[in-house]
């Protein structure tokens, strides 16, 4: 029995002993082992992760897009013009979009697709007053129109006008709102970058075209064309022009003329009635790999010239075949369009300050531009100024054909009727149509062509036309300023 006892002892003393050599076995030898636990990420270091500078961009101030907003959306206006023939309105002959309000006394930009065609246009603003527009001018090889609200609708109102901002100061990443009137619902605001500059998408088909224009994902319908594109401080930094779709929706990127080429040919269209466009007189194509290496370039900005025309603003002033034009008057140009876009913010004989490589040296030149006839000389000026103050050549001058009334269907009317309009002439440009019966000018009435041609002479500022079609019900009037 006590043998038995000795026994038990001795094996509880080893079992004892096993343990604690085991125990401290795992304590001082073993790696500890942590022991499994849901990982839970603290709300405050998520937020601070999300918010840094270098992933997400700030978005805190909203309410600058309210300010710029609520600047913007009294110049936007909606914009419906027609062919004025009641038949061709029934085979699609109108179309709308919207417009950009630039000066207090009426002048609108818009889209040249958007009133393309027309006779009659009509302009709605933000408070929904609706005025009758005539179109000042066109120009396809930039998609832009300028419009005018009739001076006598306006009276003495001075209209809201959105102020141009610098678009070469526009970087990629920066916010920008695009201020539509589609459909005449009352503007629109949406919100996006600029994704990129210089952007060319072949939707102009003209050889003179110049497409340079900033992308952004606003979301911008077919109905906010020739609308705003807009800083977060309400300066107007492009016209919304054209969109990326297939379904006529919107589907990912919008394009806006670049606001520098905007306001100068606004400026050419009010004062000359045609787009001024200086030329380097060159051919010119984007650097490819093979004229890289050839140039031992390092990287693929600038613009190759392929060829310089004889006589050419770009001969005269240096330039040859194989130059790399890098810089405009200090912007640098690293794409055709962006070279395209700044030699087209000039007129002829303005100069402009060229950097270019040849064999691998930067070297400078300054360019006199010329026109398309290879000269420095401008277009004349629009103006009516003097020409409508005499009446010789009167009706040459006004751009018609007319006779002192003479139908037996119309025995007890005095006035005169227009036998033919020439295209591009002042009259023209009232959208009035042949076969016009002009009863009274400026309220005067009048009884033969003689007393037209005084009536118009002796009249200052604000012509209006009154008068009756035969084939339309109604009276109509037409209007045109004199100086």
């Amino acid at each position: 029995m006590k043998l038995m006892k000795n026994v038990l002892m001795v094996l509880a003393i080893s079992i004892l002993s096993s343990g604690l050599t085991l125990g401290i076995y795992k304590y001082y030898i073993e790696e500890p082992v942590t022991p499994v636990r849901d990982v839970i990420i603290k709300e405050a270091s998520f937020a601070k992760q999300v918010n840094h500078p270098n992933y997400y961009p700030d978005i805190t101030n909203v309410s600058s897009f309210k300010d710029a907003a609520d600047l913007v959306r009294p110049t936007v206006v909606h914009i419906h013009s027609s062919s004025g023939d009641r038949y061709d309105r029934l085979f699609g002959g109108e179309s709308s979009g919207s417009g950009v309000i630039v000066s207090e006394d009426g002048y609108i930009v818009t889209n040249n697709h958007v009133i393309s065609g027309a006779k009659e246009v009509t302009v709605t603003l933000n408070n929904k007053r609706t005025y009758e527009a005539k179109i000042i001018g066109t120009d396809k090889t930039t998609d832009l129109a300028v419009i005018k609200i009739k001076k006598r609708d306006l009276k003495d109102v001075k209209l809201p006008m959105l102020q141009f901002g610098n678009s070469d100061d526009v970087s990629v990443g920066e916010w920008v709102l695009a201020v539509g009137n589609p459909f005449n619902l009352t503007s629109t605001v949406t919100a996006g970058i600029v994704s990129a500059k210089g952007r060319n998408i072949d939707i102009l088909d003209g050889a003179y075209d110049i497409e340079s224009f900033i992308q952004t994902d606003a979301v911008v319908n077919p109905g906010n064309s020739g609308g705003a594109l807009v800083d977060t401080d309400g300066n107007l930094i492009g016209i919304n022009t054209a969109i990326i779709t297939r379904s006529g929706r919107y589907e990912g990127y919008s394009f806006a003329v670049p606001a520098n080429l905007v306001r100068k040919v606004m400026q050419d269209l009010i004062e000359f009635g045609e787009v001024q466009r200086g030329f380097l007189g060159v051919t010119i194509k984007d650097i490819s790999d093979e004229i890289a290496d050839e140039n031992k370039l390092e990287s693929m900005d600038g613009v190759y010239i392929q060829g310089v025309g004889e006589e050419s603003a770009a001969e005269e002033a240096g330039l040859q075949r194989g130059d790399i034009i890098v810089k405009v008057n200090g912007i640098d140009v690293k794409s055709s369009p962006e070279l395209q876009e700044q030699v087209g913010l000039f007129r002829p004989g303005e100069k402009i300050a060229v950097i270019f490589l040849r064999e691998g040296k930067l070297k400078s030149t300054e360019v006199i531009l010329k026109n398309g006839s290879n000269t420095i000389a401008l277009g004349e000026k629009r103006s009516t100024s003097g020409f409508l103050n005499s009446k010789e050549n009167l009706l040459e001058n006004l751009g018609i054909a007319a006779e002192t009334l003479d139908d037996d269907e119309f025995k007890d009317t005095e006035g005169v009727i227009i036998t033919k309009i020439d295209k591009d002439g002042i009259i023209e440009g009232t959208n009035m149509e042949r076969e016009f019966i002009i009863t009274s000018v400026n309220n005067q009435k009048i009884s033969s062509l003689e007393e037209f041609k005084d009536a118009i002479v002796d009249a200052e500022g604000e012509i209006v036309l009154d008068g009756f079609y035969k084939k339309y019900p109604g009276e109509y009037s037409y209007v045109f300023d004199k100086d």
